[in-house]
């Protein structure tokens, strides 16, 4: 194990206990301010199309009033991961209305993603219309936007395949006051990708965007 990987375990080790001790009234609060956040953004009035993860039972921001929000814009298209393959690529597949979400079977974490054929479409590729801003999880943050995911690298991986050839999504953080830290404080490595944007409940921490 690298220097690196034993200080980004030793992070996701302490943010994770942290996450934990949050009582379910704060997660409810701070979700609720994220999300007036996230609504309020002229650039996400201006977005078309947008991927949305469902949020993770505890220690995670909500996002189901923004899902909702987005399948309730006739102007806006949602898309949301599912992880598929025994090497766990993530992919993202259309959700069209609440029946959809609904619907969709539990998955890794207890997170609803759809299963492998969802309504007889293929997930998010080369055909389908392009992504304008991703709302992206993780267990820490910090002020020069570095991101710690949960080590298995889904994000990283999607945006860099997905960025090859066309232009990258606008990556927004949805992140919790105690999940933000001090400028350089996240480690990363150089394929972890920055985030553009950062969404906490007191403040939205732009890069120039």
């Amino acid at each position: 194990m690298s220097v690196l990987q034993a200080n980004k375990m030793v992070l996701r080790k302490a943010m994770g206990s942290k996450l934990r001790d949050l009582s379910p009234s704060t997660i409810q609060e701070q979700s609720q301010a994220i999300t007036a956040r996230v609504l309020s953004l002229p650039i996400f009035e201006q977005c078309r199309s947008i991927s949305c993860y469902l949020s993770m039972p505890t220690g995670e921001v909500d996002t189901s009033s923004i899902v909702t929000k987005i399948l309730r814009d006739s102007g806006k298209s949602l898309f949301v991961p599912s992880i598929t393959g025994s090497d766990g690529h993530m992919n993202f597949v259309r959700l069209y209305d609440e029946e959809d979400r609904r619907e969709m079977p539990a998955g890794l974490w207890g997170i609803p993603q759809p299963t492998e054929v969802w309504r007889g479409q293929r997930l998010l590729d080369t055909s389908c219309e392009a992504l304008d801003m991703i709302l992206v999880p993780g267990v820490a943050f910090d002020r020069s936007f570095s991101r710690l995911g949960h080590g298995k690298g889904y994000y990283d991986r999607f945006i860099a395949s997905y960025s090859a050839d066309r232009q990258r999504p606008l990556l927004v953080a949805l992140a919790f006051d105690q999940q933000l830290m001090q400028e350089g404080q996240v480690p990363i490595a150089e394929h972890d990708w920055k985030m553009d944007v950062i969404v906490t409940p007191q403040e939205v921490i732009s890069a120039g965007i």
